[in-house]
């Protein structure tokens, strides 16, 4: 396995099915697994604010012995001109770990180039790996599987859309997009998730009609339509999305009866999703957000448990 966590695309079917099962595991089992990352420390670096990354990424230090460090980016000497590089060197002296959530994917990957410890995406503007790596235990608990399983997701093209892609492509889910016209994920990501396709024999499909995509799936997933940092073009971005791409009890029920709803929070209720449906006895969303706990048990213990 890599030493960094920055994309699911570089990691194999196995390496995920391995995480997905070391989750499961601990989560069945906490007691087992704790104290072992004694005195190890991952330091939490974050140019962007965070409730579900934060917590579950401490609480997940602390569960398994360790301890983690939280760093805002105006706090350290990033925010006074430092580079990224002699910030990697440094941390690297003093930690077992970086988790970082940034603005610029291109960050992380300078950060990871330059730290001689793992360096983990808590979120960056093209992808959002550990979301969807609690997605897939996720889909995995309630459906029983993920090969074959089909997800329809409703929304902008962003970076959580761009990490389920090849994400669910990598483990064989069915995955189609709807977005409207301008919002659709990059090509170059969806030419790597049609690769991993062929290789998993799961099918994707990219279109503009959210009734369409929502045909018949099991799951319905969507985020918000105006993420951070865009708040400058949230009426334009709301004028392209609603009412249309609002997932509401009508576009459930186009899904079907058994179908799922997921979101991977925070919510703006009336905006990409209406209350009775996250409320909703088809709503999953919290076991979402715990499974981040576990899943990230689990990428901390596979990353870091070989450190000096």
């Amino acid at each position: 396995m890599r030493k960094d966590f920055l994309t699911l695309n570089d990691f194999s079917r196995k390496d995920i099915r391995d995480l997905l099962d070391l989750a499961s595991d601990m989560k069945e089992k906490p007691s087992t697994h704790r104290s072992v990352l004694p005195d190890k420390v991952l330091a939490m670096v974050f140019q962007k604010p965070s409730t579900r990354t934060y917590v579950s990424f401490e609480v997940a230090m602390a569960g398994m012995g360790g301890h983690a460090i939280y760093l805002g980016w105006d706090q350290l000497q990033l925010g006074r001109g430092e580079t990224i590089e002699d910030t990697g060197r440094v941390l690297s002296r003093y930690v077992h770990g970086i988790m970082a959530r940034v603005f610029d994917h291109r960050d992380l990957e300078r950060l990871a180039a330059s730290s001689t410890v793992p360096v983990i995406n808590g979120l960056s503007d093209l992808y959002h790996p550990a979301q969807v790596l609690s997605d897939l235990l996720t889909i995995r608990e309630k459906r029983g599987r993920l090969k074959g399983v089909s997800l329809a997701y409703i929304g902008d093209g962003n970076n959580v859309c761009n990490s389920l892609l090849l994400g669910t492509t990598k483990v064989g889910v069915d995955i189609s997009v709807a977005s409207p016209p301008g919002f659709a994920p990059r090509k170059d990501i969806v030419e790597m998730a049609k690769q991993n396709a062929d290789e998993s024999g799961s099918r994707i499909t990219i279109m503009e009609e959210p009734r369409k995509a929502a045909l018949a799936v099991d799951i319905i997933y969507t985020d918000a339509f105006v993420s951070m940092g865009m708040e400058k073009e949230r009426e334009r971005r709301l004028g392209a999305f609603l009412p249309r791409y609002r997932v509401d009890a009508d576009l459930m029920d186009i899904a079907g009866e058994g179908s799922l709803f997921m979101h991977c929070l925070p919510v703006h209720r009336g905006e990409e999703v209406s209350g009775s449906v996250i409320d909703g006895e088809q709503s999953v969303v919290w076991d979402q957000a715990e499974n981040r706990l576990h899943t990230q048990k689990a990428l901390l213990y596979t990353l870091l448990r070989n450190g000096a």
